[in-house]
């Protein structure tokens, strides 16, 4: 039976992300860039434009032993890891990390967060999701993080969808 193969995060040159998602992908990786949409201002006009959620980062899963490939990438500086070694990201942060970037949401990066009662959305179109959550201004939101990376994303909930998560 084969193993399935862990996520990791690529740290990658500043605006190459989508250059180096695309170019993963293009090798057959499976790789997962989350964008958000963000208000951009010029001088004579504001727009929204889609940007990485974590700036620098592209995720990908592949098998740490053969990592060569990704790391001949253009745009690739290394893999993210403890020291030298690289050090994978759990299954359920990614799963739940996609589900938010899926969602349609107005989602924002958010500070990481080293304490906080960790929920489970159980209705709406977060179902599945699992995070910590924080109010702010009154509003409730879920926070996701990637803990390697000490980078977090924040959505808006309903009270109401939210549930402690079990242990």
């Amino acid at each position: 039976m084969e193993r399935a193969l862990d996520w990791f995060a690529l740290r990658v040159k500043p605006r190459t992300e989508r250059v180096v998602a695309d170019a993963l992908a293009g090798k057959g990786y499976e790789q997962f860039l989350p964008l958000h949409k963000e208000r951009k201002r010029w001088s004579d006009r504001v727009k929204m434009v889609e940007t990485p959620l974590f700036a620098g980062y592209v995720f990908c899963r592949f098998d740490v032993q053969q990592r060569l490939p990704i790391l001949t990438t253009p745009g690739v500086m290394h893999v993210v890891g403890i020291g030298q070694t690289p050090y994978p990201i759990d299954e359920a942060e990614i799963a739940s990390l996609r589900v938010v970037a899926d969602s349609g949401l107005q989602m924002e990066s958010w500070p990481y967060l080293h304490v906080g009662q960790r929920i489970q959305i159980v209705s709406g179109p977060l179902t599945g999701a699992s995070g910590i959550l924080q109010s702010v201004k009154s509003r409730d939101r879920l926070v996701v993080s990637i803990s390697l990376l000490q980078r977090s994303v924040a959505v808006e909930v309903p009270e109401h969808c939210a549930w402690p998560a079990s242990a």
